[in-house]
């Protein structure tokens, strides 16, 4: 059974991100870019790219290449550092902000759709093991 756990969280992972990627697919963004959008409202408005980039595990060269695109699409808008001129703030747009709003909602509902029949304890139960799991990792990276 320990054998096939991993395996399966990845499974539900990634067949829970292909349902909300087909359910927001008439909005004209990829999972890239919307998962960029929801670490992005996440982290806080304002992140810089390279603390965006440390928040989503990926290199700044492919984030700028996300980030370009989402600015051709008017959702996040680049804005200067008053702190250091070298530097931009990421910030969503108006349209930004409406998309995250759409995104939420299409986002409860499938939650709610694929949670249905499991308790509010046994996804306790099930976050306590993910937290620990978390933990275990962070201590493998220490060494």
């Amino acid at each position: 059974m320990r054998d096939e756990f991993p395996f399966a969280v990845a499974r539900v992972t990634r067949r829970w991100r292909k349902l909300l990627d087909e359910r927001l697919k008439d909005l004209g963004v990829t999972q890239a870019r919307w998962s960029t959008m929801v670490n992005l409202e996440q982290g806080g408005e304002g992140l810089t790219q390279r603390e965006l980039a440390n928040l989503m595990a990926i290199e700044n060269p492919t984030l700028v290449r996300l980030l370009d695109s989402l600015e051709e699409q008017n959702l996040v808008e680049r804005r200067a550092c008053p702190r250091d001129r070298r530097a931009r703030r990421l910030h969503l747009t108006e349209n930004g902000r409406d998309f995250m709003n759409e995104l939420s909602a299409r986002a409860d509902q499938l939650r709610e759709e694929m949670l249905e029949g499991i308790s509010d304890e046994d996804i306790e139960m099930a976050l306590g093991v993910f937290h620990r799991i978390m933990e275990n990792a962070r201590k493998q990276q220490l060494k």
